[in-house]
């Protein structure tokens, strides 16, 4: 049996505190990793027809900055596709134009919030995770408005994902997996939830960048870990004529041609929301440049956002 310090786990602590911004209810049944909710928003269980978003977590897309320009890893950083279990959304909004303001195209979901913990906050109890290929929404096709409508934003609120890191004890380099859960809407009130399989009672709001972190390894029996991170990358290609709030998590994507809704469509509209997870997870490599995370040699995470949405009409 091998064995592993309690040092491993203040390692890793520190480690993702050092993440830094981009510039620019609990089931009774153990849940799969990060999902302890409903899977599905809206049942399509009716003969009208629907639209119907649903998540792609695609590691090849273009891996965007916060500004929804192409970016490369900086030097002295290293970066990972991660592995996405889960991921879940609080708001929808189908925009026009590029001038359209944040919250006066057609908004076509808002999901539940709460002042349970004092303030408003996105209420993750009732939150909606899904995993990839897995629809989040479906509503009457009849809710959005006839139109047309170049762009969709999505505040994303909570994502759930694997990574590989590695460990060094005693001169043996350990490669090792984790679960990472994150908390990315502005305010999120949470009262348990589980990272991989092993749950964690909050109580309370906690803000953007929220996260518990839980190694995946029979062997080391350690709770999950969690901490606050000021922030995380979110795109908006239009940020000059549309911004968001600060703290907000709205990713915004344009359709590769303008959606049309005429009101007359007698067949579901099914939209791919494809999310770019190219090197979402970011380090800082300059303690051991190997290309490899390594928390407890002194790599710091500073981005665990992802880099870009396009949404795709089927």
């Amino acid at each position: 049996m091998r064995f592993i310090p309690a040092t491993f786990t203040t390692a890793i602590v520190l480690a993702l505190i050092s993440c830094k911004k981009d510039d620019g209810g609990e089931d009774n049944d153990t849940p799969p990793p990060g999902q302890s909710g409903p899977s599905t928003a809206f049942a399509c269980d009716d003969n009208v027809p629907h639209l119907v978003l649903k998540f792609k977590f695609d590691s090849t897309q273009v891996r965007l900055n916060n500004l929804g320009l192409p970016a490369g890893i900086p030097a002295g950083h290293a970066a990972q596709h991660p592995r996405f279990n889960t991921m879940s959304a609080h708001y929808v909004e189908f925009a026009p134009t590029m001038w359209t303001a944040l919250g006066a195209g057609d908004v076509l979901y808002h999901a539940a919030e709460t002042s349970a913990g004092g303030a408003n906050a996105i209420d993750f109890a009732q939150g909606v995770r899904v995993g990839d290929g897995e629809t989040f929404l479906c509503l009457p096709l009849s809710d959005l408005a006839p139109g047309s409508y170049e762009w969709l934003r999505v505040s994303l609120a909570y994502q759930n994902y694997d990574i590989d890191f590695r460990y060094t004890y005693l001169g043996t380099p350990y490669d090792m997996q984790g679960t990472l859960a994150s908390f990315i809407g502005f305010n999120t009130y949470i009262a348990s939830f589980n990272v991989g399989v092993q749950p964690v009672a909050v109580n309370d709001d906690k803000l953007q960048g929220f996260w518990a972190f839980e190694v995946i390894d029979p062997m080391i029996p350690t709770a999950p870990i969690t901490g606050q991170a000021p922030g995380t990358t979110v795109v908006n290609p239009l940020f000059d004529s549309s911004p968001i709030p600060a703290g907000s998590c709205v990713v915004t994507g344009q359709f590769a041609q303008p959606l049309t809704i005429t009101g007359n469509e007698t067949e579901d509209v099914v939209i791919t929301v494809s999310l770019s997870t190219n090197n979402s997870f970011e380090w800082n490599d300059t303690a051991t440049p190997d290309g490899r995370y390594e928390p407890a040699a002194g790599d710091f995470v500073v981005d665990m956002g992802v880099r870009g949405m396009i949404p795709i009409v089927e």
